[in-house]
């Protein structure tokens, strides 16, 4: 199978690449999250001038007409300067629901501002009790006239400080685990009955805890089919899952190079630590599970097309690996650059948390070795 990048894509890398590595430096990364909004909307609009927002959309809808390949570019060169900007939330969750789902209406009037950088979306749907059951839902959304009646707390919502509409899940039918009566909806972050508690997260984003108090929504704030919502989640979650994937081969292959190279400059009884053949052998496990986490990246990038079934295999298989080889990389680069692996002046911790993160969302490794399984 040929694995080569088209021309066009290796020109979309090239510009992602560039801007990281002039305009997103770690030091520029350090105080965005250390700013009073924790993110840089002049770099979100530096996303939109690049194309980057509308990567996925199809050149009717303003974008550039990419798919799940442009979006593993972009989301892989992310990784590699840990951006903070919610491209995820917005461009991957929201976008995914709206190209999937989308009513004309809803397409037409989100998915050009998606594009030019005027619209910020989070995807709500954990809460408390769910333990990455996307189908466990508290909140529900019952019927009220011709729309809906909004009520319930959803948890960690990423990005939420930052956006201006949420997508969310809950249930319109049902009882609180069953797969059917699960419905999606928009809901404006400033209408009456939304509140949120903001704060930071480990790895540097900003995240909400956000209640909904009778929230009055209309017929039109549904994406797809009332109670039939959850297929539809769990498409946009694995295509999350393989972005995410993306996000977390990059950070991986920055600390693989800052440890060898740390590693080379290092002396420990006069010779670089780096000639020590322990060392040398823990870098090769690193380096292999890179690797490894490189390909099933690629697998479940060109898997997201296939049936429902091979779908969430490769979703879970990738998120089992990407959590394993995150933890293993992440913590053999803290160790292998000893305590100051660990302070805030250096970006190998901030990389680690990031890996740690990543591990957690969307469900761990127990999680999808257990979803895995299930599958025939």
């Amino acid at each position: 199978m040929d694995f080569s990048f088209t021309e066009e894509q290796t020109l979309l890398r090239n510009s992602v690449q560039k801007f990281v590595q002039n305009d997103y430096t770690f030091d520029n990364r350090r105080a965005i999250v250390k700013s009073d909004t924790g993110w840089s909307h002049k770099n979100w609009m530096k996303f939109a001038e690049l194309g980057l927002l509308g990567a996925p959309f199809t050149e009717d809808q303003g974008g550039l007409g990419g798919g799940p390949i442009e979006t593993m570019i972009i989301m892989e060169e992310f990784g590699r300067g840990i951006v903070v900007e919610p491209y995820l939330g917005t461009v991957v969750l929201a976008g995914g629901f709206l190209r999937h789902a989308g009513s004309k209406a809803q397409q037409e009037k989100f998915i050009p501002e998606i594009v030019e950088g005027k619209r910020v979306f989070a995807f709500a749907f954990a809460e408390p009790q769910g333990r990455y059951n996307l189908a466990d839902l508290a909140v529900t959304a019952k019927k009220s006239g011709a729309g809906y009646t909004l009520n319930g707390h959803k948890a960690v919502v990423i990005g939420a400080p930052w956006a201006d509409h949420l997508i969310v899940t809950a249930r319109t039918a049902g009882g609180q685990r069953d797969e059917k009566g699960v419905s999606v909806f928009i809901v404006d972050k400033k209408a009456k009955g939304v509140s949120c508690r903001d704060y930071p997260t480990v790895d540097g984003l900003r995240a909400s805890e956000v209640t909904f108090e009778n929230v009055a929504l209309g017929a039109d704030a549904v994406i797809g089919t009332v109670d039939n919502g959850l297929p539809l989640v769990e498409r946009v979650v694995d295509e999350g899952i393989a972005a995410l994937s993306a996000e977390a081969i990059g950070g991986m292959k920055v600390l693989n190079d800052a440890t060898v190279e740390y590693c080379k400059t290092r002396k420990q009884f006069g010779v670089p630590i780096g000639k020590f053949q322990v060392l040398q052998h823990r870098m090769v496990d690193m380096f292999m599970n890179y690797e490894q986490s490189v390909s099933i990246t690629y697998m479940v990038t060109l898997k997201l097309g296939e049936s429902e079934t091979e779908r969430k295999k490769a979703a879970s298989a990738a998120k089992v690996q990407i959590g394993k080889a995150g933890r293993f990389v992440g913590q053999n680069a803290v160790q292998l650059h000893g305590g100051m692996g660990m302070t805030d002046e250096l970006n190998v911790g901030h990389y680690f948390k990031r890996l740690t993160m990543i591990d957690t969302m969307f469900g761990n490794v127990d999680h999808h070795l257990k979803r895995y399984a299930s599958l025939d």
